[in-house]
């Protein structure tokens, strides 16, 4: 009886220091990017159910609930569609945006002080700048994941009846980075954790959230407050998603300044975020 043949099995073998190191230099962001999003892996349903338990409860109650007693009382006041089609877009950002709020705090304040997580792979050829990218990237991630979900939901309630809704998904990826990429270097310069993160929760997201023209056009309020839109992220996300959920009519050249607002911040924040990482890791 004959044996069977048999094909060894080559033996793994690892790359060399040198080569290892190079990849290192080259893709060290999304080697710290896959470690933060295997790191979300464990709270993962969390993500998901946040994507669309969220939804659902924001837009039976508001959508639902609120738009009989709103629609009843000032129908035409939001541009002739429905009250649920009018808000649908203000919770997509918002919901980045407080995303954004959480994912470029703690886990920043983690990364130095409490776990020092940051510093591991900076022993490594990974720099700061790819460490602070890594965490952008996968936060990117999040938001495109989450947001999707979101959408999903809305466009379930009819919410999202134009044909490039789907781009809201993108422009509350972006709206998220624009509050997020800023935050993530103010959190890079906190060396104690004295309650500032719980402050720009009760100080500086809730106020967005509610003076943004989420649940009303932004125009109704009061000049005193009306200024708390303007330099929102919420708001110029919130009239953007708008224009592509459902024809929203602006100016042109507003919609310019939402799309220079919501690029023009990130791209501040992320220089001012990898400056900041350098110069706490080289201290």
């Amino acid at each position: 009886m004959t044996k069977p043949t048999t094909t060894a099995t080559p033996a793994l073998r690892a790359h060399s220091p040198e080569v290892s190191a190079a990849r290192a230099r080259r893709w060290g962001a999304f080697y710290y990017a896959e470690q933060v999003l295997r790191v979300m892996k464990g709270y993962g349903w969390t993500i998901v159910m946040y994507g669309v338990g969220q939804p659902v409860a924001y837009l039976f109650a508001m959508g639902v609930g609120l738009a009989t007693l709103v629609e009843a009382n000032g129908a035409g006041a939001f541009g002739g569609v429905s009250y649920l089609t009018f808000i649908a877009p203000a919770l997509l950002i918002s919901a980045a945006v407080m995303t954004a709020a959480n994912e470029f705090t703690f886990p920043v304040m983690d990364g130095f002080k409490w776990r020092r997580v940051y510093y591991g792979p900076h022993a490594s050829p990974l720099t700061p700048e790819q460490i602070a990218g890594g965490q952008v990237i996968a936060v990117t991630v999040r938001f495109l994941l989450q947001s999707a979900l979101y959408f999903a939901v809305v466009a379930l309630f009819g919410a999202a009846p134009g044909t490039w809704a789907w781009v809201s998904i993108l422009v509350a990826t972006l709206a998220g980075l624009s509050f997020g990429l800023p935050l993530m270097s103010y959190a890079a310069t906190i060396r104690n954790d004295r309650g500032q993160f719980a402050m720009v929760m009760r100080f500086i997201v809730m106020p967005l959230f509610l003076f943004s023209g989420t649940f009303f056009p932004l125009d109704t309020l009061p000049l005193g407050v009306r200024w708390i839109g303007w330099i929102s992220p919420i708001w110029h996300g919130t009239e953007l998603g708008r224009v592509v959920s459902y024809g929203y009519e602006e100016e042109p050249w507003l919609t310019i300044v939402h799309l220079v607002f919501l690029l023009g911040l990130p791209a501040a924040g992320w220089v001012l975020s990898k400056r900041q990482f350098a110069k706490r890791m080289a201290s």
